[in-house]
């Protein structure tokens, strides 16, 4: 019998074999896309119309039948409360976040959900975002069975660089639900950028400029000698196309109420004033002018817009983006000349105003070969093909925020710090506080605060078992490893003994896009006062360290001190204890010093007790040897 040999990573036929295809799927809050590449061309999959988008909206019948898709939206008027859309915004989150969600999304959320995860009533059911998002991507799943006519089991699926730990395990637990194994979770710019850059041959620096209906991202990458490294990220979790829709129907809004000389608005009026403010805003897209009619209750009002009209309301968000923009090429340590390229995502970068801003920003035009609301799914598709076939591309993507743990003081040490590319394993050797120390209790933490409670908390977990020695003699590392997926383990070992203690951190919800944007711009904006807090914890930590060294001393050798002695050492313990209670970084450090005068006659005290007591058992010979130094 013969057997036919592959090199490592390669398959004979990986879209052909019994496995069935590897797809690439942009799984999105408004809607989602699947593509298949085959020999680095890519297809996206559409159905028998043509349309490549499938809403990201389910609708859940009273019979049990689950509905997705554009029939799904369709059922939005209809029946609200059977129908879920925006689940993706639910994802790795839990019931403390509760209160920022309430009334921003058309359905009911399950406040005494068992375990911290949102749940959704819809329809008499209760389902979890997991649940809602696997039956889009069966969805998906099935679309792309039907455009190939040919099973599908594996993908590789796009999120948000923002996605935290638990938004990222609960997309691949929907994937697994949906019978879709996840070859590979991989950043929606990095993947419009795979699109571009690899798909090209291009190298250098190149900027992926995201801009959907309700977040703006902006990334810079590097390709270079088949290395793609994602270099920074940022963005705003809280701007979008959405605000220029809203702003546009405020303002036909204002008309109607003016024409019809009425001051309250209705909810319908709303409701078709932001749809006729859509419509305008695609038209106007492509051409200079437009009118648009709103008839409620047989009051019809009409309204005139210009493309220069539109342009006026939407450059004060389209302007915040060019200081992202700026912000970001800043923190990857570039100038604008240096990027050689810019990709566009989301449908918003239709607008020519849009273009017009990167283009003046970056001094060239923007790629725009491929549908800005195709790319992602199409770079998600070259990966799917390279993991399945093998590749010479390395995919780097970086951490979002920092991670780290939690010292003396509550002082964050940072182990992994932000915009490190991964997969990626890091570690620090730390050590005890006290004498006699035999566990250490390990604080995970994300973050780019200096301090523990200006940061989020991950996980916690104990290290037992140290040896009994004299505090700073133990010496304990702390491994972070994060893996291609962006999922994190932390290992703590003991040096001498090798025990070890391992947590993988999967908290049951986790961080939005808005919040860990909020992080960035709050560790900026607070960078100052941080820094002068953690300089005090760390001076407080050490002055601390030497009242329990003092106090220790004169628990063993207090004979060696006068009454008057003793009352000046304690009297200057009390006023390191003073000056960190007051919070006075340089009251402490007057202090400290304070302290060390006090206790100098008392240290060469004990150091001479220790000299004749290690010398007083010694031979006479040995003595004289050590006397006269030979």
């Amino acid at each position: 019998m013969l057997l036919q040999l592959h090199e490592p990573g390669e398959s004979p036929a990986p879209h052909e074999s019994e496995r069935g295809l590897a797809v690439g799927i942009d799984l999105g809050t408004t809607n989602s896309v699947v593509a298949l590449a085959r020999d680095g061309e890519t297809e996206v999959l559409r159905d028998a119309e043509g349309k490549g988008l499938i809403p990201s909206v389910v609708y859940y019948a009273d019979d049990g039948e689950v509905v997705v898709g554009n029939d799904a939206r369709r059922m939005i008027l209809e029946a609200p409360d059977h129908v879920v859309s925006s689940v993706k915004r639910l994802m790795g989150r839990g019931t403390e976040d509760l209160k920022t969600l309430a009334g921003t999304l058309p359905y009911t959320l399950d406040v005494a959900a068992e375990g911290g995860m949102v749940r959704l009533k819809v329809a008499g059911r209760t389902l979890t975002p997991v649940e809602v998002s696997a039956d889009i991507l069966r969805a998906v799943k099935a679309r792309a069975e039907e455009a190939q006519g040919k099973s599908v089991d594996r993908a590789v699926v796009t999120v948000p660089a923002y996605f935290d730990d638990a938004a990222r395990t609960a997309t691949k637990d929907a994937a697994r639900l949906a019978g879709l194994e996840v070859l590979r979770l991989v950043n929606e710019p990095t993947a419009a950028a795979l699109a571009y850059g690899l798909d090209n041959a291009a190298e250098g620096l190149y900027a992926v400029y995201d801009l959907g209906g309700g977040t703006f991202d902006i990334s810079i990458l590097r390709m270079e000698k088949g290395v793609f490294q994602v270099k920074s990220t940022g963005g705003d979790a809280a701007l979008g196309g959405d605000d220029i829709d809203h702003a546009i129907a405020e303002r036909f809004l204002a008309e109607r109420a003016k024409e019809h000389g009425v001051e309250t608005i209705t909810a319908g009026e709303a409701k078709q004033a932001l749809a006729a403010a859509r419509v305008a805003k695609e038209c106007l897209s492509g051409r200079a002018n437009g009118d648009w009619m709103i008839e409620v209750d047989g009051k019809p009002s009409k309204h005139v817009m210009t493309r220069d009209e539109l342009e006026a309301l939407a450059a004060p968000w389209v302007d915040k983006t060019m200081a992202i923009c700026r912000g970001v090429i800043a923190d990857a340590g570039i100038e604008v000349a240096d990027v050689q390229g810019v990709v566009l995502v989301g449908g918003s970068t239709r607008m020519p105003l849009v273009r017009r801003k990167v283009k003046e920003l970056f001094g060239r035009e923007p790629l725009a070969d491929i549908n800005p609301d195709e790319v992602v799914a199409v770079g998600a598709a070259l990966q799917a093909e390279a993991l399945t076939i093998g590749s010479d591309t390395l995919l780097l993507d970086v951490t979002p925020l920092s991670l780290g743990i939690e010292t003396m003081g509550g002082i964050v040490e940072k182990v992994i710090p932000r915009n490190t590319p991964i997969p990626v394993a890091m570690a620090q050797e730390f050590t005890t506080y006290q004498d006699g120390q035999t566990a250490m209790a390990i604080h995970v933490l994300q973050g780019e605060r200096e301090m523990v409670d200006q940061n989020r908390s991950l996980a916690r977990f104990v290290l037992r078992g140290i040896p009994n020695m004299a505090a700073g003699a133990a010496r304990i590392r702390v491994t972070f490893t994060v893996d291609a997926d962006g999922l994190l383990t932390v290992t703590a070992s003991e040096a001498t003994t090798g025990i070890e203690q391992q947590v993988a951190v999967k908290p049951s919800y986790g961080l939005t896009e808005d919040e860990m944007a909020n992080m960035l711009r709050d560790s900026l904006v607070n960078a100052k006062d941080d820094m002068a807090s953690r300089l005090f914890a760390e001076t407080a930590v050490e002055a601390r360290r030497s009242v329990l060294a003092v106090q220790a001393a004169l628990k063993v050798d207090a004979d060696l001190l006068s009454d008057d002695e003793r009352k000046g050492i304690d009297a200057a313990i009390a006023a390191v204890d003073a000056a960190i209670a007051a919070g006075d970084r340089d009251a402490v450090t007057a202090a400290s010093e304070g302290l060390e005068a006090a206790t100098k006659t008392f240290a060469e005290r004990r150091m001479d007790r220790g000299i004749r007591a290690a010398l007083a058992g010694m031979a006479v010979e040995k003595l004289d040897d050590a006397l006269s130094g030979e």
